[in-house]
């Protein structure tokens, strides 16, 4: 499996290796060992989801309040999507800045997402299927979400496609908005969260 980390700390991409025959495909999508290796801590699974949408289905910037959030580890095995991880991490020396990796079938690839962080996808093809393993639960009470089309972040969305947001996520204030609120975490504390999970 390859591994590289993205602009943003904290996020990184994993490729796996995938074995083809006439029967089809065989890969290892996450492996425990390769994440420790790179990320510096293990991943504690709390809960699993699956989302499936339509093509040109945009759901985020999601995010959790620090501690414990919610640390993502997102494949998409159906279709593809343009997975898109945005720092509001208020003090970040990349505060607003953000990275963008295709996940599909093809290339199998894989990004975990760490506490703190904004995480956001669109579907680029009808019955994408996206899991992410999640290293807490939902709790509705802790969860965050900021403007996917924000002008002031400009995030990658395909031009070609029409953006289809829940009422949620088209209701949710821009990332300037979010600050002003004060409900976007704060870098420093998440450092503190991190250095807890590697020990």
């Amino acid at each position: 499996m390859q591994t590289r980390a993205l602009k943003i700390d904290g996020a990184w991409e994993f490729t796996p290796r995938t074995f083809g025959d006439d029967r089809g495909v065989f890969l290892e999508w996450f492996k425990a060992e390769v994440f420790a290796e790179t990320v510096g801590q293990r991943l504690t699974i709390a809960q699993a989801n699956q989302s499936v949408s339509a093509r040109g289905v945009l759901r985020g910037i999601h995010f959790a309040t620090v501690p414990p959030s919610q640390a993502k580890y997102v494949y998409c095995p159906k279709g593809a999507v343009l997975d898109v991880i945005v720092d509001i991490r208020v003090g970040s020396p990349t505060f607003g800045e953000w990275d963008a990796v295709q996940l599909d079938e093809v290339d199998r690839r894989a990004v975990y997402v760490s506490e703190g962080l904004g995480h956001a996808f669109m579907s680029l093809a009808d019955g994408s299927a996206v899991t992410y393993l999640c290293s807490t639960g939902y709790d509705p009470r802790r969860e965050f979400g900021t403007q996917p089309l924000d002008a002031d972040l400009g995030l990658p969305w395909p031009a070609d496609i029409q953006p289809i947001l829940s009422d949620k996520d088209a209701a949710a204030p821009t990332l300037r908005e979010a600050h002003a609120q004060g409900i976007l975490p704060a870098y420093a504390a998440c450092q503190e969260f991190y250095a807890t999970l590697r020990t």
